[in-house]
């Protein structure tokens, strides 16, 4: 059977390039919402993090209708770190538009994105974006693309994909890199002509591919995915199983169907091959299942997801301030909260160490665990975390390291302190060009040297350079990369910050923490610019005295608190440094608070050495 009503699309490109805002537009034009309805912008944007960041965290689900065909889109997240989204939900789909900044052109996740559409040999649109762009290069740009995909050894159908150019913000399409057309009627052409109509079997035996989970407090569990083969129909007797884990044979019942209609779920009676569908009643279902008839069992093949390449150890909060600030502070809260994760997130792996009260978290990379950690300070955990380290592989008994393609995008007088750093962080060149006024530097370079590298880049390039990074290959391990140049500065008396121990402090470096805040022995006030750590009573009082001085009543001056946040503080702490994570607070300590156990543990270290 062929769906001439029916195309299962999804838009990836590198973050920052313009889906969610090409989506809003699409949902407007395709009669989505009505004239006259307020609509908020990025609203596939749901989440307040996702918001607040301008990012895409987790893959969406939505739909159009355009001439009697309906049209499901997958809105995918453009971090390298939250790739494992967009891997999966391609299960879903037969299509795919390439979105490629007008300015920018492809960048490192354009990359990895159009690699796994290309392999699973869908049919790609090119979307040039953001061509109202003052800067933009368009026909560079389309060379760019073409040089992406031979390099990719994309085949001789997908090299003479049609080009749309588009600018999502003003909701405008048009097939002449000349034009900017007037709506984005174009483009929905584009799609109707160029993705052939599914041919499928909705006469066989039911399967559903599961490719994402959401969760709801009603209804437990609930599945989506495309139905490969069959009708699916509510209060269908199903057997869930999974092509790699033959083990896994589960019974149950299809208790509620749903499809999408632009932002909603709408339930239904039935659905056919084809359609993109939500169903809950099976509370076990996981992300790669496959829901089967009860009478003819047979998996659909998954895609494997890659590897995690970044770890930290995640523990309850033993610190002095421990149970003070948080909702959920135990064992069991923060292991239940771990495990939950697993669920919606395929790229994320959790294990119980040697403590029973600690947990190893594998992700793909700083930003992957900073948004699981910053999610459950806003739910009410309270946990401790320490430092980011990349998880290494054995390779015929050689040590091997994850490395990252590195592209930077920087002004033409700034590219020095670049090289310095890359040097210092076994980085590896591959790439220089010109861009206008800017330079564009590519290098090859170990996921641990990139660790605390952004803050220092934005640093170097006073706020104008632009990096992204993504993930490349395993490679020989390079050798030892220095972490860290500077000391912390740690309180030796638990008590309240006041103005005189701090100004006697920040002598000594920067301050964290204001006046007023209470600290606790062992607990990190701030860093010093020398490479070793330094004990400050920040605590401190004036002893009152019977004689005056002429300066004895001259105000205290205090420079203002460098205050972290959580990416900052991730970055920051050192391997004998632990980040508290509570609702209100995010602070550094020293693994070992008591001053003369450190020292003496320090010194141990030192003589084993």
């Amino acid at each position: 059977m062929v769906r001439e009503d029916l195309r299962n699309i999804a838009i990836i490109a590198h973050v920052d390039h313009g889906k969610t805002t090409l989506v809003d537009q699409m949902l407007k034009q395709g009669g989505t919402f009505r004239e006259n309805q307020v609509v908020e912008e990025r609203v596939m944007d749901s989440g307040a993090l996702e918001r607040e960041r301008g990012i895409t965290i987790l893959a969406k689900n939505t739909s159009i209708h355009y001439k009697g065909v309906k049209i499901n889109i997958v809105d995918t997240p453009g971090h390298a770190d939250f790739s494992g989204e967009v891997e999966r939900v391609l299960k879903m789909v037969s299509g795919v538009l390439i979105l490629v900044d007008a300015a920018e052109g492809p960048m490192p996740q354009t990359r990895f994105v159009t690699q796994k559409a290309l392999e699973m040999g869908l049919s790609l649109i090119i979307v040039v974006n953001k061509i109202d762009r003052p800067d933009a290069r368009v026909p560079e740009v389309i060379d760019e693309v073409l040089e992406l995909l031979m390099d990719l050894n994309a085949s001789d159908e997908q090299l003479e994909s049609p080009f749309v150019f588009c600018s999502g913000r003003e909701g405008t399409s048009s097939t002449d890199e000349n034009e900017q057309g007037t709506d984005l009627i174009p483009l929905f052409d584009t799609i109707l002509s160029h993705f052939p109509p599914l041919e499928l079997d909705d006469e066989g035996p039911l399967q559903i591919l599961v490719s994402s989970i959401d969760y709801n407090d009603y209804v437990g569990r609930v599945g989506i995915g495309r139905i490969e083969r069959g009708v699916a129909k509510q209060y269908d007797d199903v057997v869930v199983c999974n092509f790699n884990h033959p083990e896994v044979n589960l019974r149950g019942k299809l208790v509620n169907l749903y499809e999408i209609e632009g932002l909603e779920r709408v339930p239904c009676a039935s659905a056919r091959a084809g359609d993109i569908v939500c169903f809950s009643g099976l509370e076990k279902i996981n992300i790669g299942d496959t829901v089967c008839c009860a009478e003819h069992v047979e998996p659909v093949s998954f895609v494997k997801i890659s590897e995690p390449t970044v770890e930290m150890i995640f523990s309850v909060n033993d610190s002095p301030f421990a149970g003070k600030e948080g909702k959920f502070v135990t064992t069991r809260h923060l292991r239940d909260r771990l495990y939950r994760e697993l669920l919606r997130d395929v790229s994320l792996r959790v294990e119980d160490t040697d403590s029973t009260d600690a947990f190893r978290v594998s992700g793909r990379g700083e930003m992957h665990l900073s948004i699981l950690i910053e999610t459950m300070r806003r739910e009410g955990y309270e946990f401790q975390v320490s430092s980011p380290k990349v998880l290494y592989k054995e390779i015929n008994g050689e040590k091997y390291e994850p490395v990252e393609r590195l592209i930077v995008d920087v002004p033409e007088d700034m590219t020095g302190p670049v090289f310095q750093s890359m040097g210092a962080r076994k980085g590896e060149l591959l790439h220089m060009s010109a861009m206008g006024s800017r330079m564009r530097l590519e290098f090859l370079v170990p996921a641990r040297g990139l660790f605390g590298y952004k803050s220092e880049f934005l640093t170097d390039t006073k706020g104008e350079g632009v990096m992204n990074s993504v993930f490349f290959e395993y490679q020989p391990y390079k050798g030892e990369i220095q972490r860290r140049t500077t000391g912390s500065l740690v309180a030796f008396e638990a008590g309240e910050a006041v103005t005189y121990g701090l100004f006697n402090a920040q002598g000594r470096g920067m301050l964290f923490i204001g006046a007023g805040t209470p600290v606790y022995e062992g607990m990190v006030v701030g860093y010093s610019p020398k490479d070793e750590d330094i004990n400050v009573n920040v605590c401190k009082t004036k002893h009152l005295t019977n004689t005056r001085s002429s300066s004895s009543d001259e105000a205290l001056r205090l420079i203002p608190p460098k205050k972290l946040s959580l990416e900052e503080a991730l970055e920051f702490i050192g391997d004998d440094e632990l980040l508290e994570v509570t609702p209100l607070n995010v602070r550094i300590r020293k693994r070992i608070l008591d001053g003369e156990l450190r020292a003496k543990a320090r010194a141990k270290a030192k003589n084993a050495n």
